[in-house]
């Protein structure tokens, strides 16, 4: 049973969980784009049917996550990288008592899809869910910065606008920093780009000692 957490509205909170086993849930690009979509489409307070049923039927077409152009949205999304075998959100509470519900609900659509793509039964997810509250703007520039550079940290692409499942190439979009994603001090692409890439060899550097000292 999920612990009970209260989550506050209009607070920002960093989200992840992870693949049991460390599986690669997320390897494929339909695998990946398929989660992303679960959180999209749940991502309404009047959505009531299931997201496959939605997709037989053709109701149901992508909006991406940032910005958000649903109605009467749960979240508002800040950040988000999805990684072969966890994934990162980066979220603005917009309706505190739905959250946890949201987030189960998206888990626990995925792994049905996923379960019967590979004909495999059980959990597929190691945890709950983790959370950590943002606090204060220095904490948020550098979630979305660690969120951004996690492809890069782990040697999957060189720079972080080569992957294609995070929000990273929308940060470069002059317009949506300056008119959209107003709780990101940083309001000019280049600007934030050069404070998200002057950082990769140390962030790279930091996850080599983690795990020597882990080890």
């Amino acid at each position: 049973m999920r612990r009970i957490e209260k989550f506050s509205t209009n607070e920002i909170y960093h989200i992840c969980n992870k693949s049991i086993a460390n599986f690669g849930i997320f390897s494929f690009s339909e695998n990946a784009q398929r989660f992303i979509q679960a959180l999209d489409f749940y991502n309404n307070i009047k959505t009531e049917r299931k997201f496959s049923n939605a997709l037989k039927y053709n109701k149901y077409i992508y909006q991406q996550l940032i910005p958000i152009k649903r109605n009467n949205p749960i979240v508002k999304f800040l950040a988000y990288c999805i990684m072969p075998d966890h994934y990162h959100l980066l979220v603005k509470i917009l309706i505190s008592g739905l959250f946890s519900k949201y987030i189960g609900t998206v888990e626990n659509s995925y792994t049905r899809y996923f379960d019967l793509k590979t004909d495999r039964k059980g959990p597929l997810w190691q945890s709950e869910f983790k959370s950590i509250r943002i606090v204060n703007n220095e904490q948020l520039l550098h979630v979305s910065r660690y969120i951004h550079l996690n492809p890069v940290t782990n040697y999957l692409v060189d720079k972080p606008e080569d992957w294609k499942f995070s929000s990273y190439n929308t940060y470069l979009n002059k317009n949506i920093l300056k008119n959209y994603l107003t709780e990101i001090s940083i309001r000019n692409p280049k600007l934030y780009q050069k404070f998200v890439e002057n950082q990769i060899n140390y962030q790279r550097k930091l996850k080599i000692i983690k795990k020597l000292v882990l080890e």
